[in-house]
């Protein structure tokens, strides 16, 4: 029997949901997407992909062409299906992927968005072909996914790899596991947003000038690329924001590198969006604090 050309795709983050349809070589043929907090219920929110999913595999000749589901979400257990404790998630201890498979009729296999992020790049991307390296994702979140060997390392319960909560900051900011001053706290979209919102009310009591403020009032809001794009504009209370950014994500990179020594370490996400020049900040740090030859930052 001929096996089907497709797979569902769903990249579950904190905001936002896309789902796409993939073929046999990896080629994202059709996506969708939609707000992940918009469905308190976890049956609403499976319903509304369902819906979505609907619409996008009709031109390519329905269900009946797809194979299965795989889904990277926000502590999902590869073990058990299950999203277990995820902070950034409106549910909590739910058996997402059984869900998944009785709504959708398919097969469904879950795991972490970061995890599923470096089984992309191992397979598709810039860790293709090697054995040893690191993806971090930067979103609502700060995720990361540990190859080792040629193999995913997921530990004696599925959840190994959660460097995003190791302490950078003896006492500082909280997080949203409860600890204060994890690496998620200091190096997600999130907190750069935060430390973006923070400087601008520090500029308008000091009646300092700011190009970032004429930003936030043109797009109503402060958003991931506030900061970095008022640097760029030469905007000298953004580079500080994205000066105090840089050190910290640095920081967790360096500490990873340093434990782990990567062919490579991947950089995805929403802030990954900044390109070579968020790269070359960070080249700058880690090859001077790394304790022996850099890994490479694609």
């Amino acid at each position: 029997m001929q096996k089907k050309p497709y797979v569902l795709g769903l990249d579950m983050g904190g905001t936002n949901s896309v789902l796409g349809v993939v073929d046999a070589r990896g080629h994202v043929l059709a996506r969708t997407s939609i707000k992940t907090q918009a469905f308190p219920d976890i049956n609403d929110y499976v319903n509304a992909l369902y819906i979505e999913a609907e619409k996008i595999i009709e031109p390519l000749g329905g269900f009946e062409q797809v194979r299965g589901i795989g889904a990277g979400v926000p502590n999902g257990n590869y073990y058990t299906g299950m999203i277990e404790g995820a902070m950034n998630l409106p549910w909590q201890s739910i058996p997402f992927a059984q869900i998944m498979s009785d709504r959708f009729g398919l097969p469904c296999k879950i795991t972490n968005d970061a995890n599923a992020a470096a089984m992309g790049e191992m397979t598709y991307g810039a860790a293709k072909g090697m054995k040893n390296f690191i993806m971090i994702t930067l979103g609502t979140g700060v995720g990361s996914g540990f190859v080792a060997n040629g193999e995913m390392i997921y530990g004696h319960d599925g959840f190994a790899g959660e460097f995003g909560h190791v302490i950078v900051e003896r006492g500082g900011r909280e997080c949203g596991c409860g600890r204060k001053g994890c690496w998620e706290a200091y190096s997600s979209a999130t907190a750069l947003i935060r430390m973006t919102a923070e400087k601008l009310a520090e500029c308008e009591a000091q009646g300092r000038k700011t190009a970032m403020a004429d930003m936030v009032a043109k797009k109503g809001r402060v958003t991931g690329r506030t900061a970095f794009d008022a640097m760029r504009a030469g905007d000298e209370a953004a580079r500080e924001v994205v000066d105090i950014y840089i050190y910290y994500l640095a920081c967790g990179i360096t500490n990873l590198v340093n434990i782990l020594r990567p062919e490579v370490l991947s950089i995805g996400g929403g802030i990954s969006g900044e390109g070579q020049a968020l790269i070359d900040a960070l080249l700058s740090f880690v090859r001077a604090k790394s304790r022996s030859a850099m890994a490479q930052l694609p």
